[in-house]
């Protein structure tokens, strides 16, 4: 691009543009150039000549809008598409202002985050008010029980994860019986792996591993389904046709979980058991039928109901905080993810809450 000052008839400066000016061309020379058209600028008579440049972009022309401080000057020539380009920088809206540091920012997040959970809570124990009350109708009113709804949660969350739930148990099962074997060598004391096995799987690992996977599988698929319902408006058609929500969707979905839950429990621990005792045999030589006979004798049945009681609550917990936060998913996609993956988590930690208070209340059961 080339600059020329030259004299117009009535005495008025003239810078005259020409060339031309865009990223290209200027790549080299946009330092040296930025400067020299900043001086030139500072003179508010200068008349600007820029019909003479053959081509013009928006580096180019922002360079020039830069020079001029952000707005026109006083006495300017352009071509037609020239201004239009400058126009489309005159309307850039201006840099926000910086936002000052908020010292009570995080105090304040605390305290939103405190009155989130305390509102989920709330919500939580209404719909269990709710669901009472629907039970109680329903011991009064027999052939509206919804037993096909039953029959399909108790399918889906229980035969259909049978498969997920054996894999994992089966592999938890190997691993935890072939590294207690290996230290249990090292005191002469591989019959006691009977002993850990059994207390650990059928009293903690089973439940554990179990609640977790449902929790992670069912949890998720009920809330993703109350939500897209809300989505797609099917609540509030339900509404509009008088069918509540809390009989005909969330408490089948809570009974059903709390029927198969003590289930899936027994089967994960049984197929966590034959995985350790896969790994005992091959590990310290001991047999199928001696690790059977020995387990009745070493592991208390007291362990089992625990495991079962621990299966139901936290079956029935799982759903009833899935359902809650299906219920508060709203009308977009983006709700509908953050509100899936916030009850997978709740209800994952709600699990592992149950399992620590069941630890404490009954920590002198079963244990010989």
């Amino acid at each position: 691009m080339q600059i020329r000052q030259v004299a117009s008839e009535n005495g008025v400066p003239r810078l005259v543009l020409s060339g031309r000016c865009t990223l290209s061309a200027l790549e080299q020379q946009l330092q040296s150039l930025s400067a020299e058209l900043t001086t030139f600028a500072a003179d508010p008579n200068l008349y600007w000549d820029l019909t003479g440049i053959e081509q013009l972009d928006d580096a180019g022309a922002l360079l020039l809008w830069q020079a001029w401080g952000a707005c026109r000057p006083e006495h300017l020539s352009l071509q037609p598409e020239q201004e239009r380009l400058f126009d489309r920088l005159g309307n850039i809206p201006a840099a926000p202002e910086p936002v000052p540091r908020d010292l009570l920012g995080p105090i304040r997040a605390i305290g939103n985050t405190g009155f989130l959970v305390w509102d989920h809570i709330i919500g939580i124990i209404v719909l269990a008010g709710q669901l009472l009350l629907d039970v109680k109708f329903l011991v009064t009113h027999p052939t509206r029980i919804p037993w096909r709804e039953i029959s399909v949660t108790l399918f889906r969350t229980g035969a259909q994860a049978l498969g997920i739930t054996a894999l994992v148990g089966f592999l938890i099962g190997v691993v935890l019986s072939y590294l207690s074997s290996r230290q249990l060598q090292t005191y002469g004391a591989d019959i006691f792996i009977i002993n850990i096995l059994g207390v650990s799987i059928i009293r903690e690992l089973g439940p554990m591993l179990a609640a977790i996977l449902v929790a992670g599988r069912s949890g998720s698929s009920m809330t993703a389904q109350l939500g897209v319902m809300r989505v797609t408006e099917e609540l509030d058609a339900l509404a509009v046709m008088g069918i509540p929500h809390s009989m005909r969707l969330i408490l089948p979905k809570i009974i059903g979980l709390g029927i198969a839950m003590p289930l899936v429990v027994l089967w994960t621990s049984a197929i966590a058991l034959v995985g350790g005792m896969v790994a005992a045999e091959i590990q310290l030589g001991l047999s199928y039928q001696f690790f059977f006979s020995r387990l009745s004798d070493v592991v208390p049945i007291a362990n089992l109901w625990l495991a079962l009681g621990k299966g139901v609550v936290s079956g029935m917990t799982i759903a009833l905080i899935s359902c809650h936060f299906g219920l508060r998913i709203k009308s977009n996609t983006e709700s509908l993810g953050e509100g899936t993956t916030t009850s997978v988590v709740t209800a994952i930690t709600a699990v592992i809450i149950i399992d620590a208070i069941f630890a404490i209340i009954f920590s002198n059961v079963g244990i010989l």
